[in-house]
């Protein structure tokens, strides 16, 4: 997915009274402020309060919903008939601040802003993106990821990267 159709449905979503929260591949290059690498699709963050309605912007511009193994009623993924791919995952917090419903984001964890093509987003923020990068086993796109991440904001790579993404 391209920085202009990111652009596209992120304002999209906002002119229509949605917030969304640019993760995963996209939200590293957010916060990096450029782009480092190409991205199959575009990982946001939603309130549950607005999921219905963002579901249905985006089958209004042409995605549906394509079942995968991980799919819940809480995390979702819909394409568009040119490949553009949007996951989606939702979450609910309590007054409190708890999660009580979807992917458990931290609260706090969605206060970040980034810069996608020079233009200001929503974002997981950087110390939430680095625990979330680290806490699986990683792909060679998210091996790149954590050493930029590293890189721009100075945190320690993790042991069982260092082996693995020595300085060339």
């Amino acid at each position: 997915m391209e920085s202009d159709a990111v652009l596209e449905l992120y304002n999209h979503f906002n002119d229509c009274g949605i917030t969304v929260w640019i993760d995963g591949g996209w939200g590293v290059d957010a916060l990096l402020g450029r782009q480092t690498r190409e991205h199959s699709d575009l990982d946001i963050a939603v309130s549950r309060q607005d999921a219905g309605k963002l579901r249905a912007l985006l089958e209004s511009k042409g995605f549906r919903e394509v079942g995968r193994a991980d799919s819940t009623a809480y995390v979702f993924f819909m394409q568009n008939d040119s490949g553009q791919g949007v996951d989606v995952h939702v979450f609910e917090y309590d007054e409190a601040g708890n999660n009580t419903y979807g992917i458990p984001y931290p609260f706090g964890s969605l206060t970040g802003t980034g810069f996608i093509g020079g233009q200001a987003v929503n974002c997981v923020n950087p110390a939430a993106m680095f625990e979330f990068k680290t806490g699986y086993a990683p792909k060679e796109k998210d091996r790149q990821d954590v050493r930029a991440l590293c890189d721009k904001f100075g945190f320690d790579l993790p042991e069982e990267y260092a082996e693995i993404l020595q300085s060339p």
